[in-house]
């Protein structure tokens, strides 16, 4: 195990952060502004919803850089601002953590499909191993490459940020099929526990997609299948549409209570997606530690 996750895991579970999206939008984040590019514009609000999730007892926080790849960036004509907005992205959350939390940077999906040409793997593997090398030189603890729903995306990510020496969470989307219980593209548990651990993931993962019910079998799924550890980020229910505003029902108290199935269940890692807030990190931080 990486020597970072050893001295962090001695008691687990641990607790993450929860949305940073619905957080921003109530600072003033405006539907298709450019959230990462805040970093350079809005840092002040940035902090706070970083720090929220420190005093509320995250233990690892992200960084608002979840679409600050190049390939995403470009749609807002800010692919020349990569490693600017990754080393402010890093640096803010290390500010809001100071010694009481531990940063993870947050990697997302391009919003490109590998299968329909939009990009190819070379263009994946350059705007990732772009963006990991910067959120690696401004000191972030981790890597997190989170909300994908596609493996091989996934793979190329979990590589590029692997190179950087440091510890790496790999963390699917499941919210298809029958049983709600595969990707998008149709991939199990089991077997993106298989594909990438060889990739490189230090801990596997899933986030968003489902409710924290929807995971509790997927999370023992994933543990049954892997010896490294679990990393479960759960939305807070399933979204409903209400008045034309998505709304989400599951109660800070309602999430804590089933996190304590996650915890039977082996995750080591807890922590929430949409819907969630520093109040559910509270909960989470009442109920398991």
């Amino acid at each position: 195990m990486h020597p970072t996750l050893a001295r962090l895991l001695t008691a687990t579970p641990i607790i993450t952060d929860g949305a940073w999206g619905t957080q921003l939008q109530s600072l003033g984040l405006t539907p298709g502004d450019c959230p990462d590019h805040w970093n350079l514009t809005h840092p002040d609000e940035v902090r706070k919803v970083a720090q929220r999730y420190v005093d509320a007892g995250s233990q690892v926080i992200l960084t608002n850089t979840f679409g600050a790849n190049r390939i995403m960036l470009a749609g807002h004509n800010l692919a020349d601002k990569v490693k600017e907005i990754n080393t402010a992205g890093v640096r803010i959350s290390k500010e809001a953590a100071g010694t009481r939390a531990m940063v993870f940077a947050s990697v997302g999906p391009t919003g490109k499909m590998l299968m329909s040409g939009d990009v190819t793997e070379e263009d994946l593997a350059t705007a990732f191993t772009e963006q990991a090398a910067a959120l690696a030189a401004a000191g972030a603890d981790a890597i997190v490459v989170e909300t994908m729903a596609d493996i091989e995306e996934a793979r190329i990510a979990v590589s590029a940020a692997h190179a950087t020496g440091l510890p790496v969470v790999a963390s699917m989307v499941f919210d298809s099929g029958k049983d709600k219980d595969r990707t998008m593209m149709g991939t199990t548990p089991e077997t993106v526990a298989t594909e990438l651990t060889a990739a490189g993931a230090d801990v596997i993962g899933a986030n968003c997609g489902l409710g924290i019910e929807g995971y509790i079998p997927i999370a023992r799924r994933m543990r049954a299948a892997t010896s490294l550890p679990v990393w479960i980020k759960a939305n807070a229910g399933l979204p409903e549409m209400t008045n034309g505003t998505i709304t989400y029902r599951t109660t800070p108290e309602e999430f804590a209570a089933l996190a304590q199935q996650l915890r039977e269940a082996g995750v080591a890692f807890v922590g929430g997606c949409c819907g969630t807030s520093p109040d559910f990190v509270a909960a989470l931080t009442r109920t398991l530690r």
